[in-house]
Order: structure tokens, then C-alpha cells, then sequence
């Protein structure tokens, strides 16, 4: 049984993966960058055919910078370790810490750059089925 930390450690990753949430295939992730670790835990459908929800964590190395991009549904993110900054479009910078949390709303554009140590995320996303995950957001 997953325990309250590990299933939010989980959510994390999703916001950084660049995965298509398909019928097919909502865990098949992009090819990987180096300095991210993606972990699947777990994907549900919601009732219909329209949403879907997929669990994941996120391991970011030291130093590393998750590309601005943007999400088809809501992010909900969790640091279960490290930390880092993340920026949003249209918001002040955050400084982020273990046991903090954020969530993103569709289609805004952020991106996380890591600080001096190892950073894991737990990520739930709530996303459009059969539309990228992810999509990289112009500066």
C-alpha cells in the first residue's frame, strides 16, 4: 500500500514528462532527458471519454532545468525531496522546498529548474486524453 508521501512524491514527475496521455499508451513517455527520471505509478480513466488521470514521480538531478512547457489539463505537484525554483507564466518566481506543494492550471506555461541537490516530485495530472501531455511553451 502506498503511503501518503510516496503517492504524492509520485505525482511530481508528470509535470516534467513529455508524455502523450493516449488511449494507446498515456504512460508511453519521450525519449529521455538526461538529468530526469520518469516513473509511471499509475493511470485511471475518469469517467467518459474525455479525462485521464496519470500518477507519476519525477527524479531531477542537481542543477537540471525542466524546459518551459505547458499541460492539457491540471497539474498537481508535490517536492518530496530537494527543491528548486518554479517559474510561471504571468506569477513571481517560487522558491520551492521539501513538503511544498504547487499546482499549475491547463495550458500555463512554467518550468522548474533544480537547486544544489537531487530533487523528487510526485505528480498528479488530470489531463485531456488523446492530446500531449506535454508541449514546449515559447519564452
Amino acid at each position: 500500500m502506498l503511503n501518503r508521501r510516496r503517492f504524492i512524491s509520485s505525482c511530481v514527475i508528470c509535470a516534467t514528462a513529455g508524455f502523450a496521455a493516449t488511449d494507446a499508451d498515456a504512460q508511453a513517455p519521450a525519449p529521455a532527458a538526461t538529468g530526469i527520471t520518469r516513473t509511471v505509478l499509475g493511470k485511471t480513466d475518469l469517467p467518459g471519454d474525455k479525462y485521464v488521470t496519470i500518477l507519476m514521480t519525477a527524479d531531477l538531478e542537481p542543477g537540471f532545468l525542466v524546459p518551459r512547457h505547458t499541460h492539457p489539463g491540471i497539474e498537481s505537484s508535490y517536492v518530496a525531496s530537494g527543491g528548486g525554483i518554479l517559474l510561471v507564466k504571468g506569477q513571481a518566481d517560487r522558491t520551492l522546498q521539501a513538503a511544498d506543494g504547487f499546482q499549475i492550471a491547463p495550458e500555463v506555461p512554467h518550468a522548474f529548474k533544480t537547486g544544489a541537490e537531487k530533487t523528487r516530485l510526485a505528480i498528479t495530472y488530470v489531463v485531456e486524453k488523446d492530446k500531449q501531455l506535454a508541449t514546449p511553451a515559447p519564452e
